[in-house]
């Protein structure tokens, strides 16, 4: 063989050797995102939870005989959550810390993502007008199995669904969008994320089509986040498509009233709504069409987003708000009450997401405790904890329900 020809072979062994190793790596990485791990010792923040882990959770079945059949539980009358996504609720490796943890302190229920602010559902769903869409991924396994495993724990489940927010649909239905005044084409924010139209009639179809689906998996609850207009970005040039007479805030009290008609037509499903933290103390909608007061008859549940972490410099008088979890948080729970009082709803709809992330400052235990203390002295008793990392602090957390 002349020495070009054998350049040439090990020039092409070179390339087969490369690529070989990168299909393996990328497959090993996605299979790494779903697969259940068996580990002898499961840590949250550094600390060992000897609590029973959570078992190896069937694949889907491909027999309808052998389904899972469906399970509910009651709302607990105190609720304490956390949060994870959809990728953690799906690997055992990263699920076992958190259902560890539920099991050995005060929290009795867990939020999962159905549908995030990527547009993405997070198992495949069974109805088959949502299934021509494809915007399901197959972080969960098998959702039926999931549900019914953390009803056998006691757990209650609370299904998230991200509203507006959405980049996958907006792109795969673009007329379904918020557009620009300008040309009329998809408007976008800062990020270059885009938004769904509220008022599209079809949108709230799909909206209500997720919600359902999630709740015939084992779902207790339906937690809706993103149900808002955007806002940062170019908010000058959205087209809001008001009808004479109408203003945002009524276009997303109408949205409300819709999906609270059309979800509890089938079953009395639980349903809990998450407002900007602001909407407890503010006036008016912030640009963004949430009023609190317009919120209320609707849900079962309000969900203000207090995190300090997310007011403006100057909140009460604090350059920095994140470091002044109690006040913060009492004041904003205030407001909740005393708006609720005044149109005659019961307080016992607010349950307030707490910080647990460090952002404007480390988040320590005695922070996210005071935040709690500001929730029961307002004569409130139930809150979730928001982590985007689902990285949570057990010490926070007491070892048996109030």
């Amino acid at each position: 063989m002349s020495k070009k020809n054998i350049k040439r072979v090990l020039i092409a062994s070179l390339i087969l050797i490369v690529c070989v190793f990168l299909v393996w790596y990328f497959v090993s990485s996605f299979l790494n995102k779903i697969e259940y791990i068996n580990s002898p010792e499961v840590t949250v923040n550094g600390q060992e939870l000897n609590s029973p882990k959570v078992e190896n959770i069937p694949t889907q079945t491909t027999d309808p005989l052998a389904e899972i059949p469906v399970t509910h539980i009651k709302t607990p009358e105190h609720v304490k959550a956390a949060y994870v996504s959809g990728w953690v609720a799906g690997s055992k490796k990263y699920l076992d810390p958190v259902v560890s943890m539920i099991d050995t302190t005060e929290l009795n229920s867990i939020v999962i993502d159905v549908k995030d602010s990527t547009g993405r559902i997070s198992f495949a769903v069974s109805d088959p007008e949502l299934k021509k869409y494809g915007a399901y991924e197959k972080r969960i396994p098998d959702i039926r199995a999931l549900t019914t495993l953390l009803h056998q724990k006691n757990i209650y489940i609370i299904g998230r669904v991200s509203v507006f927010q959405d980049p996958f649909l907006t792109k795969l239905k673009p007329e379904w969008s918020i557009t620009r005044k300008s040309d009329g084409k998809v408007w976008k924010d800062r990020k270059g994320l885009s938004f769904l139209d509220p008022a599209n009639i079809e949108v709230r179809k799909y909206v209500v089509a997720v919600a359902l689906d999630a709740y015939k998996e084992g779902f207790d609850e339906i937690n809706f986040d993103y149900i808002r207009y955007p806002s940062d970005g170019n908010i000058k040039d959205i087209n809001y498509r008001l009808v004479d007479g109408k203003t945002r805030a009524d276009n997303i009290e109408d949205f409300f009233k819709y999906l609270s008609t059309e979800v509890k037509k089938v079953e009395n499903i639980p349903i809990s709504a998450d407002l900007f933290g602001l909407t407890t103390e503010s006036n008016d909608d912030m640009g963004i069409g949430q009023v609190w007061e317009k919120a209320l008859p609707y849900f079962d549940y309000l969900c203000p987003m207090v995190y300090p972490s997310h007011y403006p410099p100057g909140q009460l008088g604090y350059k920095n708000p994140s470091l002044h979890p109690y006040e913060i948080v009492n004041t904003a729970l205030i407001g909740a009450v005393t708006k609720t009082n005044k149109v005659g709803g019961s307080i016992s709809k607010i349950r307030p997401w707490l910080q647990d992330f460090n952002l404007g400052a480390i988040y320590t235990k005695d922070m996210i405790t005071a935040q709690m203390k500001a929730v029961y002295d307002n004569g409130l008793n139930s809150w979730m904890l928001w982590d985007p990392a689902n990285k949570y602090t057990p010490s926070a957390l007491k070892l048996e329900t109030i």
